[in-house]
């Protein structure tokens, strides 16, 4: 029998990752798990073992989490991985399993095998809306989640909209990122190696090369600040067409194509400005951590990033797909010092105060409490 004046011992959570790659949403994944009071939830990474995502596996490995690798679920021969993904679950008997998911359909095979193994709650984290092929099927499969979490209210409206999840069944908890205490102390060497001798204005980008992220409006803009010069961080499939393309426009020497980076804030101190002229999103966490590292923002004014960027108080909004507009937004931070201050520092401010991953965990936590069998409460002392 426990002794109750003790407190009731920690419960499992089970994080789920499907993506093949990492990105956004299994950063934020990372920093939710990392940021959980272990005293209260503690929590295991199941994902499928795959190069693209050894980054997330090393990460949770890092903050003392532990893994645990499954194959991934072959289409066409689903049942024989559908018992290796129960067998699984069940080894670990969570009390949650959170599904991390990337848009609509994604970890159905993870939510599946919860229900099958009999966890008492799944949850999901909405971290993008992209419209399912499938709308009846997509209905179908969230009807497994007691919860959905999502990033922003733009996520929240569209899975009431255009899937029908129940308001009761859905919550707002905005993405978290680590604050430093402190402002990363910029690099000088870096920032000639970028700079390349030009006295004018860096511009940064850390995104993956991909259709959602508007690098084609950003290559179009920098034919229009002909002093700037635009830091690419990041790859994807659009990389060889952006750099054709960049040729195309003259503004090849200007634009540099990093690829992946893992010294982002090295980047961003190095960076005069941040640019994310991106056409939809949930809640980019590259804009926070922006904003973390006191760089003034500008981004397009979408769902979910206006959620985080107020224009004019913590960074500049503009409309997507319209680079005389980042354009004219980029020479007004390069010519406004003092904006462009005023406009980092808020920034920062919001940041702090609205979107750090401590706060993040405690509203997931909440969640967790909520629908979550009880347990026994400890005795006050």
């Amino acid at each position: 029998m426990s002794d109750p004046g003790l407190a009731p011992p920690a419960r499992r959570v089970l994080h789920y990752v499907d993506a093949a790659l990492f990105g956004g949403s299994e950063q934020a994944a990372l920093h939710l798990m990392a940021a959980l009071d272990r005293s209260r939830w503690q929590p295991v990474l199941l994902y499928h073992p795959a190069p693209g995502i050894a980054r997330l596996a090393k990460g949770a490995a890092t903050a003392g989490i532990r893994t645990v690798g499954v194959p991934r679920v072959a289409s066409g021969t689903s049942l024989p991985g559908i018992v290796r993904l129960v067998r699984a679950i069940r080894a670990e008997a969570p009390e949650i399993f959170h599904a991390h998911l990337s848009w609509p359909l994604a970890c159905k095979h993870g939510v599946l095998g919860a229900r099958l193994a009999r966890v008492p709650a799944v949850v999901g984290t909405a971290q993008l809306y992209t419209t399912p092929g499938d709308l009846r099927q997509a209905r179908f499969r969230l009807r497994g989640l007691r919860r959905i979490i999502a990033v922003s209210r733009e996520v929240e409206e569209r899975y009431l909209r255009d899937l029908g999840v129940p308001a009761r069944r859905l919550a707002v908890v905005p993405n978290g990122i680590p604050v430093p205490p402190a402002l990363h102390p910029p690099n000088p060497a870096l920032r000639a190696e970028l700079a390349r001798g030009r006295p004018d204005c860096l511009v940064l980008t850390p995104a993956r090369l991909h259709q959602q992220k508007g690098h084609a409006y950003l290559l179009a803009a920098a034919a229009l600040v002909p002093g700037a010069t635009f830091v690419l961080a990041g790859d994807g499939p659009l990389r060889a067409e952006l750099e054709q393309r960049a040729r195309e426009l003259g503004v090849a020497s200007r634009c540099l194509f990093l690829g992946e980076r893992a010294d982002v804030p090295d980047l961003l101190a190095a960076a005069d400005l941040f640019l994310l002229p991106s056409l939809w999103e949930g809640l980019p966490l590259s804009v926070l951590e922006a904003m973390a590292a006191g760089r003034p923002v500008v981004a397009t004014a979408i769902g979910g990033t206006d959620e985080a960027v107020t224009d004019g108080v913590t960074g500049l909004l503009v409309p997507p797909r319209d680079p005389a507009a980042i354009a004219a937004a980029i020479a007004r931070l390069r010519d406004d010092p003092g904006l462009a201050e005023r406009l980092a520092a808020a920034g920062r401010a919001r940041v702090e105060r609205e979107f750090s991953s401590r706060a993040t965990a405690e509203r997931i936590m909440r969640i967790y409490d909520a629908v979550a069998s009880p347990v026994p409460r400890a005795a006050p002392g």
